[in-house]
């Protein structure tokens, strides 16, 4: 495994996903959460809305992504011809189409941290805000002094539950773009899937299987404990 280079390669891309999606997903699911957190007409709709994406299959999400993102007959790049902006190649581009899977990512995944920093907005004391604003501090001041402070544990769930479906991308890679082009989107369990299910090496597949493991192990418990001894306890 350590001298394997297409393991390596794809060890890499993982990577590379990670940190594109993970602090993409938090930061945008606590946006729409703070956004959705009013008393407004018909937001149980939005709500609603906001959360469809999430349910949605790898299927259509992969169907969706070719449709948007393909270089001759998407709708982005035909957008881009009508503004007169130069086409992209997108999904056949070997260092653009890892972020075309992030943003398809984001489209479903943000929900899930949407709905998690909503329920955890709605458990703020209500009391506390309005001291705060009582004691003159403006909206910002409410959200970073108050509000903030109480979303701290479940921030650090978020980004380790993100974490976790990062280094597990597969279901969108297969669906779409097959680890290309030239292995560029290839993932760790796209790679594991690969060798084992179609090379037929079930022994080494399992070894890249376990190893995945204990690397998600691994950062579990380091952020875990992290987060204990700083008072930010997840679990």
């Amino acid at each position: 495994m350590i001298s394997d280079p297409e393991l390596q390669g794809a060890v890499v891309h993982t990577v590379i996903y990670t940190v594109l999606f993970v602090p993409a997903s938090v930061l945008l699911g606590l946006f729409l959460a703070v956004a959705l957190n009013r008393r407004i007409r018909f937001i149980g709709l939005y709500r609603t809305a906001i959360f469809v994406p999430f349910v949605a299959s790898a299927a259509a999400t992969g169907i969706l992504t070719t449709y948007l993102f393909s270089p001759q007959f998407g709708l982005i790049n035909n957008v881009l011809r009508v503004l007169h902006l130069p086409e992209q190649g997108w999904l056949e581009d070997r260092h653009e189409a890892m972020v075309v899977i992030t943003i398809m990512s984001l489209w479903g995944e943000a929900a899930f941290t949407t709905v998690i920093y909503l329920a955890a907005l709605q458990d703020v004391p209500g009391d506390v805000i309005e001291a705060a604003r009582i004691d003159g501090a403006n909206s910002w001041q409410v959200f970073w002094r108050v509000v903030w402070p109480q979303l701290a544990p479940v921030t650090v769930f978020v980004a380790i539950w993100q974490t976790l479906q990062a280094i597990q991308l597969f279901d969108l890679v297969y669906t779409t773009t097959r680890g290309g082009p030239l292995e560029a989107t290839q993932t760790i369990v796209y790679y594991l899937w690969k060798v084992a299910f179609q090379n037929l090496q079930f022994g080494y597949g399992s070894a890249v299987a376990y190893g995945l493991f204990f690397v998600t192990l691994i950062i579990t418990i380091a952020v875990t404990v992290y987060s204990r001894k700083t008072g930010r306890e997840a679990f």
